[in-house]
Order: C-alpha cells, then sequence, then structure tokens
C-alpha cells in the first residue's frame, strides 16, 4: 500500500488540516494500492498564501535561472522514467509498453522542450514600437486543474511553461490518478526549487478545486477537463476577472477523402483512436468515409481492431488496458447501449463486459458503422474505445460533417497528395489538424474552437499564456 499522507505547500511536505483521505484504485484489478489526503479549504488557503509569497522573489530571477531549474526537473524526470511509467500504468491503466513512451516519455520531452523556448525567450530583446518599449511580465499565482487521461503530461504542460515565464503555482491533479503528482512535487524539492513555487494539494473538484478557483490572489485558472468543468471554472473566476484557459472536451474527425489510400488511412486511424482505450480529448472518434467505401473501410477497421491486444496493463504484450473507473466503464457501455438503440450498425464490441474479464474495468472496444452525424455518439465526447464511422457522399460533404460538432480541438485528413489535404485541413474548424498521418507534436500549439477550449499550451503559445504584455512610453 502507497500511503502519502502530506501535502506539498510551501517548499515542505506538510499535513493536510483533515483526515479524510482519496483512495487510488487499481483498474485492472480493481484493488485500493494506494491514498492521499483529501485536502481541505484551508489547506488550499495556504498553499495559495505559499504561491503568493513566493512569487515577488521568483519573478525576478532571471530567465535563464528560470530555465535552469526547468532543466533540472526534465533530468530527473528522465532518471524517475520507469518509476513513472509503471506508476501511472497502475493508477490510469495505460498498458506499461505505451505507458512508458506516453505516460512518461511525453511529459518528460516536454519538459525538456522549454530549456530551449526558455533560453531563447531570455535571448530576446524588448520589442521598439515608436516611443514605446514593450515587455512580458509573469501572470502571478497560478492554479492548474488537471485530468486522469494523461495526467503527468497535462501537468508539465502547465509547470513547465509557467516556471519559465516566473509564475508560482498551485497543482490540484485527478483524484482518479493523483500519484503522479507526488513525484513531480519529490522532484522539485530534491533540484531546489525555492518553496513556495510549486505546491500540490489534493483533492475533490467541489471543495479544494473551487477554494482554488475563487480565491481572490489567483490571478489564473488553467484547467484540462470536460466541457462542463471548464464552463463552471469560468464562473468561479468571472467574479474576479481571472485569465481562464481551457483544453476541454472533443469530438474528433477523421476525413478519409475520396482520393486517399484507405489501406493506410484506415488501419493508422484505429491505432491511433484507441490509444489508451479512447480516453484521449483528441481521440479520431468519427471516421468520416465515402459511402460508396464503407464495407471496404469496415473490413479494415474490423481487422485492424482485431490486431490490438487487450489485457494486463503490466505485460509489454498489450494495447489496450481498462477504463480508468467503475463509473467511466459505465459510461462508456451505456453509450454503447444507446447507439445500438439509435440505429447505429454494430461491427465490432458491444455493451457487455468482455468475456474472460470479470475483474477489472474492461470494456469491449467497439466500431459502429452508418452513424448518421447528429446521432448522440457522433455528437458527444464519449471518451473511450467507440468510433463512429460515417458515410459521406462527396468531399465537400465529409468537411460539412466534421464541422457540424459543438467542438473543435483536433482532426485529420487523408488524400492522395499532401497538398489536397492540406486545403482540406484549412477548412476544418479545429485547432490541430492531422495531415496523411502527420504526427502530434509537442512542440506546436495545442488547444481548441468552440467548446473545446480556449487558450493554447505546449511550445512558444503555451508560454505566452502566463505573460502579461506591458508597455513603457519612452521619452520622444
Amino acid at each position: 500500500m502507497r500511503v502519502h499522507s502530506d501535502l506539498y505547500i510551501g517548499g515542505q511536505w506538510v499535513a493536510a488540516t483533515g483526515t479524510d483521505v482519496i483512495e487510488v484504485v487499481n483498474p485492472s484489478t480493481e484493488e485500493v494500492f494506494a491514498s492521499v489526503p483529501a485536502a481541505s479549504k484551508d489547506d488550499a488557503d495556504a498553499a495559495v498564501a505559499a504561491a503568493r509569497g513566493a512569487f515577488e522573489s521568483w519573478s525576478q530571477l532571471s530567465i535563464d535561472e528560470r530555465t535552469d531549474y526547468v532543466e533540472k526537473i526534465a533530468a530527473a524526470m528522465a532518471e524517475r522514467s520507469e518509476e513513472i511509467a509503471a506508476l501511472v500504468s497502475a493508477e490510469q491503466g495505460m498498458p506499461i509498453a505505451n505507458a512508458r513512451r506516453v505516460q512518461a516519455g511525453l511529459p518528460t520531452m516536454v519538459m525538456q522542450s522549454y530549456v530551449g523556448i526558455g533560453r531563447e525567450y531570455a535571448a530576446a530583446e524588448p520589442e521598439r514600437v515608436g516611443n514605446s518599449m514593450v515587455v512580458e511580465e509573469p501572470i502571478g499565482v497560478c492554479t492548474f486543474i488537471t485530468p486522469w487521461n494523461y495526467p503527468l503530461h497535462q501537468i508539465v504542460g502547465k509547470v513547465a511553461p509557467a516556471l519559465v515565464a516566473g509564475c508560482t503555482m498551485i497543482v490540484k491533479p485527478s483524484s482518479e490518478t493523483p500519484l503522479n503528482a507526488f513525484v513531480l512535487a519529490e522532484i522539485m524539492h530534491e533540484v531546489g526549487v525555492p518553496a513556495g513555487v510549486f505546491n500540490l494539494v489534493t483533492g475533490a473538484g467541489r471543495t479544494v478545486g473551487e477554494a482554488l478557483c475563487v480565491h481572490p490572489d489567483v490571478d489564473m485558472i488553467s484547467i484540462t477537463g470536460s466541457t462542463e468543468a471548464g464552463a463552471r471554472i469560468a464562473e468561479l473566476g468571472a467574479p474576479t476577472v481571472k485569465r481562464i484557459c481551457q483544453e476541454l472536451g472533443g469530438k474528433s474527425a477523421n476525413v478519409i477523402l475520396e482520393s486517399a489510400d484507405i489501406s493506410k488511412a484506415v488501419p493508422a486511424g484505429i491505432t491511433g483512436m484507441m490509444l489508451n482505450c479512447g480516453q484521449t480529448c483528441t481521440a479520431l472518434t468519427r471516421m468520416i468515409v465515402p459511402r460508396s467505401r464503407q464495407d471496404e473501410v469496415v473490413d479494415l477497421a474490423v481487422e485492424a481492431l482485431n490486431s490490438l491486444s487487450m489485457g494486463d496493463p503490466t505485460s509489454d504484450e498489450h494495447f489496450l488496458g481498462p477504463m480508468v473507473s467503475a463509473s467511466q466503464k459505465t459510461t462508456v457501455q451505456d453509450y454503447i447501449r444507446t447507439g445500438i438503440d439509435e440505429g447505429a450498425r454494430l461491427v465490432a464490441g458491444g455493451p457487455d463486459d468482455p468475456e474472460g474479464y470479470d475483474v477489472g474495468f474492461y470494456v469491449q472496444p467497439t466500431i459502429f458503422a452508418d452513424v448518421d452525424n447528429s446521432m448522440v455518439i457522433a455528437q458527444e465526447e464519449i471518451f473511450g474505445p467507440v468510433l463512429c464511422i460515417i458515410p459521406a457522399d462527396s468531399d465537400d460533404d465529409a468537411i460539412a460533417i466534421a464541422n457540424d460538432s459543438p467542438f473543435g480541438l483536433s482532426g485529420a485528413v487523408w488524400a492522395d497528395t499532401d497538398d489536397n489535404a492540406i486545403a482540406a485541413a484549412r477548412r476544418l474548424r479545429t485547432g490541430q489538424v492531422m495531415v496523411n498521418g502527420g504526427r502530434f507534436n509537442p512542440l506546436a500549439p495545442f488547444g481548441g474552437y468552440k467548446a473545446s477550449g480556449n487558450g493554447r499550451e505546449l511550445g512558444r503559445a503555451g508560454l505566452d499564456e502566463f505573460l502579461e504584455t506591458k508597455a513603457i512610453q519612452l521619452p520622444a
């Protein structure tokens, strides 16, 4: 049993003011294997006070000095990579082979990326506009509300640029996957990040999370989560006019145009969408295909799905693991039943538990064909391994279907040439588009249109979110 009894506030491990704890459940065994404190409003207030107290001195360090800390943190994360991968796999359910690459490797890569970004930022001269010098300054104290699907990556995507910018922060991780955040706090302590710059509190969103969001000494809130959660946090921050950065839901379209090579596009779409059992905000859960080729697409999709093994996350052999929690399993299976009731054609999977999985939060990876884009399963974010194949009558129809969504986080286009795919990608109302199998780039801006949020993370754009702009008017 892994027990964390303290919170990290003001550069010290301190006992929570209450005695309640949050139990962490292994989703593949359904066993409680760890616990963390359930912080109170008083703990949240203490963390904000520590961050506010540290802001003046931290923000006055040179950018290079702050970037030096980021470089040390990235190195320490790399040293603990295997531990991080195993820990996230145990609390979140991603099979270990992918967890090494994604849950440990990606956040380390993002942290390291801000070393180069920080050095470039430090070397830049202030912009001159007429008789004005334009400078950038850290926004201040930040609250970070982070999710359970890529827990450390989502924390690092906020923490790394905030450190470079000169902000101080309080991290409130998801209660389903809080353990990786304690590893990061340990690293912060070990590399000597000044007291109060980074603070960690764990607890329920409705208590400690909301207390952090309404606190008058918090200048900015960055949340990654559901659209509903993002809207609630915007309400909480509005009375004190906080800056709000929201990375929210998605229902992204994988547009396969008439000219595309479906033998490449379909298997790649299945593998990418099923990563993390579809528990990905950018998952390409709507595959929009030429109506005349839907049957070919279905055959290729089912074949590709059958090549992805499901099982024990501790095994290197498996690609698919369980859902993160019992409630998420129930939600996904209910959506599958909804799809059947709506008249979509079930071609793989289904709402019943997978055969042989009496223990663990496993669901059958599922594919529907003949999906109409107005169906619930095509409009709402399921956050599970459920693919909707939607037939389109033309390339223009495919683009229109892709844009007929309340969300706009990600997307993909496949065509005979990159130029044709790029032309279609420019028509998608979404924050990023992968063209002919283009890969995710952690240096590129990440964020969404419409109900998928506002603001951007990663790369230089992620740093800009934490900066205020000041014009200093000089004598003519």
